[in-house]
């Protein structure tokens, strides 16, 4: 009896080694086999700059639409607004970057090393030609995928401007007359121009829009190899500092130039209480406002005598695959959904700006003025190409200190050579 019990405990314990065992081989079977397994879901992450709700819902919408498609690839969509700069600068530094991300404007520059080539895909025959110098290298090299493209110059009310038999501006003396005429008729209710100027970027725009019509669009009034050497001499620049200067002294800005606050910009465009002010306002956030609001956009005016005006902008929402994801095949399939025409379409639309591709038409607010303007020069933003990285805060605040009297246009001058070569010797190019 004794020796059965024991034959039987034996038997026992045999049997739990073995399944043992044989659990183990399923979970090393599995850990080993996972990537391999039909219906493995891949999660790709994706940080973008889209920052207003009507933007952001469409890019969750394509973003689901692809989910829908392509079950077993999950994206994990950020759009960390204001944070996103910092945030990606951390996770290069790291070398730890998102398998897709926004260049948002710094294809080449800044994110180019990190940026998978995306020259063999097929969408790149459809995109728009004015993008190829800030999509496309040398070599050829194609950096990302443009979601959209920016032609920024400046934003109008027409009803104003119609009501006053305003011509719209082709040239800066122009658009001076024009703003003189804004305050005389209105009576000083409608500000002219108008700057969030408690934000220092609203001057950075200014300042970095004017300077291609000023520095690089015309022939004789070409500084671009200056610039880019190091060598440029800081006194032409004075002549943006004056007009500025001169506009705030001739009342033809917002009173509270210097306090006015972002979010006020666009209740008073809503209300008519704005003639221009600078960039392309996306439509959607003032027309919840006023739904019977006419904006119009027109290029940036010429500066010098015989010059044309110019559009500035080029890349604005991007998509880039990181050079050293684990997932390239499932990233390159992203985009290339994002690259059909009804795509390309729907993310122009919501973004409210015109489409990178030509595959595809946006029926968006704008699209007669940008099919106006078809002949216009798309010039890239200023600081991206001719400024070290670093100086858009100088910029910027160079006009909040000439206005409340801190400098003169000299002085604003000496205080961007200054930066400019601290900066350009910074980062090593000296």
């Amino acid at each position: 009896m004794r020796l059965c019990l024991k034959t039987l405990l034996l038997l026992m314990l045999t049997g739990l080694i073995i399944a043992g065992c044989s659990n183990d081989d399923a979970e090393n079977k599995t850990d080993s086999e996972e990537s391999t397994q039909p219906g493995n879901q891949v999660t790709l992450t994706f940080f973008s700059t889209v920052s207003n709700e009507a933007e952001q819902e469409a890019m969750q919408s394509v973003v689901n639409d692809f989910e829908a498609e392509y079950p077993d690839i999950n994206i994990n969509l950020n759009m960390p607004g204001q944070d996103y700069e910092s945030q990606l600068r951390i996770r290069m530094a790291a070398n730890d970057l998102p398998d897709l991300f926004d260049t948002h404007g710094w294809a080449q520059n800044r994110y180019g090393e990190y940026t998978m080539d995306l020259r063999d895909m097929d969408w790149v025959d459809d995109m728009d030609p004015t993008l190829e110098q800030n999509f496309v290298d040398e070599e050829g090299k194609v950096y990302a995928y443009p979601l959209n493209q920016a032609m920024d110059g400046l934003t109008y009310n027409k009803e104003i401007l119609d009501a006053y038999d305003i011509e719209v501006p082709e040239t800066f003396d122009e658009f001076m007359e024009a703003l003189e005429t804004v305050k005389e008729k209105s009576n000083g209710e409608i500000a002219p121009l108008w700057f969030e100027g408690s934000n220092e970027n609203a001057f950075g725009q200014y300042y970095d829009q004017f300077a291609s019509p000023l520095l690089i669009t015309h022939p004789d009034h070409d500084y671009s190899e200056e610039l880019l050497d190091g060598s440029f001499d800081w006194e032409p620049y004075d002549y943006l500092s004056e007009k500025l200067l001169e506009m705030h002294e001739k009342e033809l800005l917002n009173i509270d130039v210097l306090t006015a606050r972002p979010y006020e910009k666009n209740q008073l465009l809503a209300q008519g209480k704005i003639a221009f002010v600078m960039q392309t306002v996306p439509i959607h956030v003032i027309q919840e406002l006023n739904p019977d609001i006419e904006l119009g956009i027109m290029p940036v005016p010429a500066i010098h005598e015989g010059d044309d005006p110019t559009w500035i902008g080029g890349e604005r929402h991007t998509v880039a695959i990181w050079k050293d994801t684990a997932h390239p095949e499932e990233a390159k399939k992203f985009i290339d959904f994002l690259a059909r025409p009804e795509n390309v379409k729907a993310v122009a639309e919501g973004t409210s700006l015109a489409a990178g591709l030509t595959n595809a038409t946006a029926d968006i607010y704008y699209q007669d003025y940008y099919e106006q303007y078809d002949d216009i020069l798309v010039e890239p933003y200023f600081d991206r190409v001719y400024l070290p990285n670093g100086m858009w805060k100088p910029l910027g605040m160079s006009g909040q200190e000439l206005l409340s009297g801190a400098l003169s246009p000299e002085g604003v001058s000496q205080k961007m050579k200054n930066e400019y070569l601290r900066l350009i010797e910074q980062a090593g190019f000296e």
